[in-house]
């Protein structure tokens, strides 16, 4: 027994002296490690041509570490976003108004239902736009060539044009259009035939024969253009009046939005329809428009966007303490008193339009009154 200890004694002892040899020589290493400079690895040759020595000093990373704040900024909102809006629809009935060529498009969300699509506008606005837009666009083809009578590039898409007039023509009788309102659309294409035929005989377009053309034309295109807008807007009153039915006392806390590019801001169709059942103290507050870049956009980035706007008036209530102050240029009071003091500074007239107040229920249009025709029955 005596042996066999003493065995496994040796044997122990050897292993602690192995272990602490071990030992040794790695913190000979780590102390060596520690005092000597660590060698670069050598650049392989594929990458010298495309690495140099960057320095940055230390306003450079200053500088992008606090831009990137903003740029975060956005990411985060954008997540915050997805949120917001699914709140809103869970709590809120929204309905979004958006311009199309069919005359409109009209959705509304309910909570938990599905979004319900209102049917289009009667086909027949279609053919009246149709036929009017006819004519404008004659105008666009020729117009650029008056002053310029030996350039006959036009002739090719006028008589390819004339061809397309002429079966619009040939097939307006089997057209769903009131009887009544189809002479006013034939003779519209008639003259535009004639009008063509006498540029394409002449092999030239004169102002002169330009102007007879539009006089002649204008006052059957504003027939027309009234009978599109009264189709228009009779569809559209029926539809928003019959969902504010359908509502009820959610009709209160109901949202609506719909977009607007720059020419179609003035007398904007849809929301002007929406004003009539949400009231004037709707007007920028549930009742919102949103301009756009273009005619048309997607029910997402108008839901994005109405979100936004609902979503910042919350922050600025908490830290500025008015709800609508986030539908304002943040900077723009700031702004306007420093544009004030160097229109002092360069001795010119101040010319800045009155300060409204937060929250105001201001058409989101020119509403100021002046003299002037207002309309195109008050043009000759």
């Amino acid at each position: 027994m005596l042996g066999i200890n003493l065995g496994i004694r040796r044997n122990f002892m050897r292993n602690v002296a192995i272990m602490m040899s071990g030992a040794g020589v790695l913190l000979s290493l780590l102390v060596i490690g520690a005092g000597a400079p660590a060698r670069a690895a050598e650049m392989p040759s594929y990458f010298k041509e495309i690495v140099g020595t960057e320095t940055a000093t230390p306003a450079d990373i200053a500088t992008k570490n606090l831009l990137q704040l903003n740029t975060t900024m956005f990411e985060l909102y954008g997540n915050a976003a997805q949120v917001f809006r699914k709140n809103i629809l869970a709590e809120h009935p929204v309905i979004l108004g958006l311009f199309s060529g069919a005359g409109g498009r009209f959705i509304l969300y309910r909570p938990g239902m599905p979004p319900l699509d209102a049917p289009q506008v009667p086909l027949v606005y279609q053919l009246l736009k149709s036929v009017g837009h006819s004519t404008m666009a004659l105008a666009e083809v020729v117009t650029p060539y008056l002053n310029s009578p030996n350039d006959l590039t036009w002739r090719a898409p006028v008589a390819a044009y004339r061809s397309r007039m002429q079966s619009a023509l040939d097939g307006l009788d089997a057209a769903p259009m009131r009887d009544d309102w189809k002479p006013t659309s034939r003779s519209i294409l008639e003259n535009n035939i004639a009008f063509m035929d006498e540029c394409l005989k002449n092999n030239a377009i004169s102002p002169d024969a330009l102007g007879a053309f539009a006089q002649k034309q204008s006052p059957l295109l504003k027939k027309n253009i009234a009978w599109a807008a009264q189709t228009q807007v009779g569809h559209w009153m029926d539809v928003i009046g019959g969902w504010k039915r359908t509502l009820g006392a959610d009709w209160e806390k109901t949202y609506a939005a719909s977009n607007t590019i720059y020419v179609a801001r003035q007398n904007n169709i849809l929301f002007s329809v929406l004003a009539q059942f949400f009231g004037p103290q709707a007007i920028n507050d549930r009742l919102i428009l949103i301009e756009t870049i273009s005619f048309t956009t997607t029910p997402d980035d108008m839901l994005e966007s109405l979100t936004r706007i609902i979503a910042d008036r919350s922050v600025g209530a908490a830290f500025f303490g008015n709800y609508y102050l986030m539908d304002y240029e943040l900077m723009g009071g700031d702004a306007r008193q420093a544009i004030i003091d160097e229109d002092g500074k360069r001795n010119i007239p101040v010319n800045l339009p009155p300060q409204v107040p937060f929250g105001s229920r201001q058409w989101p249009a020119l509403i100021t009154p002046g003299s002037g025709p207002k309309t195109l029955a008050d043009l000759p």
